[in-house]
């Protein structure tokens, strides 16, 4: 009879020195790898967030911007998706890919196999959410096959002119082939993905699907432990969306090792490489997409930080509390308030800003004067703040910049 590995004793952290590690392993600590860039920051995350608002910006541009400062936004499209080849040039090998991790994210595309055994998962299922035509998926694959990557515009339209998910029948396919993972978007265009058959965009050397679903199982959990820093069993499952018994499975042989963080009401695994220095350095002060991996969960973002956050766009205007797209405010690795932002010609426009405490009102001004040059924006107009005794401070440190 054989026994369960016993695991070490756990390493006690405070909850300041979880919170430094967290900081420092999503790349808000520390001086930023500008040498690596924006593909850099893909692989330390492991995970980039898609999401189609636009307001400041879309969502993948502003992790980036987050850790690296006012990097071009042209530089950051070109980091990920693959440019398309001139006539008769052979295709670039693609940085990344898009697929379903925490949700539709933008990925390494070295770890296209360890998301096999979610394409066989989704093989498994008989529908997935649209009936489709005899034929209909076969027909796609094989204009793909002969005309090259296409858009849905290109393989027939993306829409049947009913509501925003009455997508067509070509549509329907294209995107369960993705989800099989037969068909596999390395780029975009106009905001459009670009489809491709797998077997002629993914190189040679990762297109196997031949790991099992416990060596998919482990890489993704010690990726999420590796970008968390530290996390519950409950954060590092959220990450890449795994189950929690998926996570028991393999977190014992993940490379990961159990701590204890005071405050903190259950277990909780660290990477090894986070606990062998203490985490030191200048704290960026910035503006967080909500679709940031810093607070992609509500329960680790309230236990780390003391901020409950949600977004509010898809909450009813006269119900919403800081704003349609509120983007917390980090300086000094705490979260010191929100600015809901929109844009009225070269004017940033703070539709409503929050603030936790009066020494937030600094930051927030850096912050958005920082934003607004980033998205070409020369003036700053803030229209409410939630403390109308900060309205003037905040007011003249903007004009003070």
């Amino acid at each position: 009879m054989t026994t369960a590995p016993v695991p070490p004793p756990a390493t006690e952290l405070s909850a300041d020195e979880a919170r430094r590690i967290a900081l420092r392993a999503q790349g808000f600590l520390g001086a930023p790898d500008r040498r690596a860039g924006v593909r850099g920051v893909l692989r330390h995350l492991g995970a980039v967030q898609l999401d189609t608002i636009s307001v400041l910006a879309r969502s993948h541009e502003l992790i980036p911007y987050a850790r690296l400062g006012a990097v071009g936004r042209r530089t950051v499209e070109d980091a990920y998706w693959t440019p398309a080849a001139p006539a008769g040039a052979a295709p670039a090998p693609p940085h990344a890919f898009e697929y379903w991790s925490h949700a539709a994210c933008v990925l390494p595309i070295e770890e296209w196999p360890h998301f096999a055994f979610r394409r066989r998962a989704y093989r498994a299922r008989p529908h997935w959410y649209h009936e489709l035509a005899d034929g209909a998926y076969e027909t796609v694959i094989k204009q793909l096959r002969t005309e090259g990557p296409l858009t849905a515009t290109e393989l027939g339209g993306a829409k049947n002119g009913g509501p925003w998910w009455d997508w067509s029948e070509a549509k329907v396919a294209v995107e369960r082939a993705l989800m099989y993972g037969e068909v596999v978007c390395t780029g975009r265009r106009s905001w459009k993905r670009v489809y491709d058959l797998a077997e002629r965009a993914i190189p040679g050397d990762l297109l196997h699907d031949d790991l099992d679903d416990t060596e998919c199982l482990r890489r993704l959990v010690a990726l999420a432990g590796q970008s968390l820093g530290v996390g519950t069993r409950a954060d590092i499952a959220d990450y890449h969306r795994l189950k929690a018994e998926q996570v028991d499975a393999v977190i014992a042989d993940s490379g990961l090792v159990p701590v204890t963080v005071a405050g903190w009401d259950r277990p909780a695994w660290a990477d090894p490489a986070a606990l062998a220095t203490a985490p030191r350095g200048r704290h960026r002060t910035t503006l967080l997409s909500p679709f940031d991996s810093l607070i992609w969960e509500r329960a680790r973002t309230e236990r780390i930080f003391g901020l409950t956050h949600r977004l509010e766009a898809y909450v009813p205007k006269a119900k919403r509390v800081h704003g349609y797209f509120a983007m917390p405010l980090l300086s000094g690795g705490r979260l010191l308030g929100r600015a809901d932002p929109a844009r009225e010609g070269a004017t940033l426009v703070a539709k409503q800003v929050s603030l936790e405490t009066p020494r937030a009102v600094l930051p927030m001004a850096d912050a958005l004067r920082e934003a607004a040059e980033w998205v070409g924006c020369s003036d700053v107009r803030v229209e409410r703040v939630d403390a109308p005794e900060l309205r003037e401070p905040l007011a003249r440190a903007l004009a003070a910049g």
